[in-house]
């Protein structure tokens, strides 16, 4: 089959021949049609963070395609479903974590001593076939096309884990932190709950684009969400923890910060101690938060009430689209066809 090679950290991505995988007991092959490409599998192959232990490198997270086979006790999925593969495929079972018996999310990434994830401790989905645990996949709504649904499966389940966490009240007001893979999403599901929403952005030529997107107003940084009203959530899908902590001064007492995101390099500052303890600020850190949330997200985009915006490229092309995600070229999920 046909894969994206990542042959060496920091190298170019490459498109070579490896053989394709066969399910073992519990797991599903799936023909990939499309497949998103996430920051970190940037930052995976680019030595930011530990390179995968695999053999090809083959990363992705963001996998949607239909079932080809089934492997042995395999009974919940059929061949010919559609379906999309998730980051956490299961834990390990044995460590502490795992002995509470929660059920996969992105916390088992976290917590688990040594957890099974897509295209980081596994084969990933940026190649033709992809063989995952049947229970880490979710079938796909009719009406949703593989494109659309890649980025569904990691930055629209990330950005609607966050507003959930957040617990925003009738009549709060949420801001959203960044207009990119995650923030587009972020602001069209807020307004499809119906919360007053602001974006925060410095990029001047995406003030249009969050106003069309649900933004009923756009502020530059936190002097000005304190300027506009202020908020009561405030949603971080950037990957600058220092913008975050510059955004803190527009929160309202009360107020609940979710980090959707990883700053590789840098570290959320709470400022004085009177800023916490004066307005009693709540900041949660979030992943995937369970599939049933990820089935929340997809309702909405299913229902047309939020969707994805994706520039398209041919599995041929996937190096070209691996460099202008690294450049914040992308507007606003690129997704590799296979």
């Amino acid at each position: 089959m046909k894969a994206a090679v990542v042959p060496a950290p920091g190298a170019r991505w490459e498109l070579g021949e490896v053989p394709v995988p066969r399910p073992g007991p519990g797991q599903v092959l799936i023909r990939v049609r499309a497949c998103g490409v996430c920051h970190n599998d940037v930052w995976l192959t680019n030595g930011v963070y530990d390179f995968p232990p695999l053999e090809p490198v083959i990363v992705g997270h963001e996998a949607a395609g239909e079932v080809v086979e089934v492997g042995p006790g395999v009974t919940t999925r059929e061949v010919g479903d559609r379906v999309g593969a998730t980051w956490v495929q299961r834990g390990c079972g044995r460590c502490d974590y795992c002995a509470r018996g929660l059920p996969p999310t992105g916390q088992t990434a976290m917590c688990c001593a040594a957890p099974v994830l897509t295209g980081m401790t596994a084969p990933g989905g940026h190649a033709e076939y992809v063989a995952v645990e049947a229970g880490s996949t979710v079938l796909l709504p009719g009406g949703v096309s593989y494109e659309a649904a890649a980025p569904v499966l990691c930055a629209g389940y990330t950005a609607w884990s966050a507003l959930r966490a957040a617990e925003p009240a009738p009549g709060d007001r949420v801001a959203v932190l960044g207009v990119g893979g995650l923030g587009h999403l972020a602001l069209q599901f807020a307004r499809a709950c119906g919360f007053e929403t602001v974006a925060v952005t410095r990029s001047p030529d995406k003030r249009e684009l969050a106003t069309s997107l649900g933004a009923g107003a756009v502020v530059s940084g936190g002097a000005g969400l304190r300027d506009a009203g202020g908020a009561d959530v405030l949603l971080v899908t950037n990957t600058s923890y220092a913008a975050a902590t510059e955004a803190l001064q527009g929160m309202r007492p009360g107020g609940r910060v979710a980090l959707a995101t990883i700053d590789p390099v840098g570290a959320l500052e709470l400022g004085p101690s009177s800023l916490v303890w004066a307005k009693r600020l709540r900041v949660t850190g979030v992943t995937h938060d369970g599939p049933d949330r990820l089935a929340e997200a997809f309702r909405l985009v299913a229902e047309g009430k939020v969707t994805p915006m994706v520039e398209e490229f041919s599995k041929e092309d996937v190096a070209d689209a691996v460099e202008a995600v690294d450049k914040g070229a992308v507007r606003f999920r690129a997704v590799v066809r296979y």
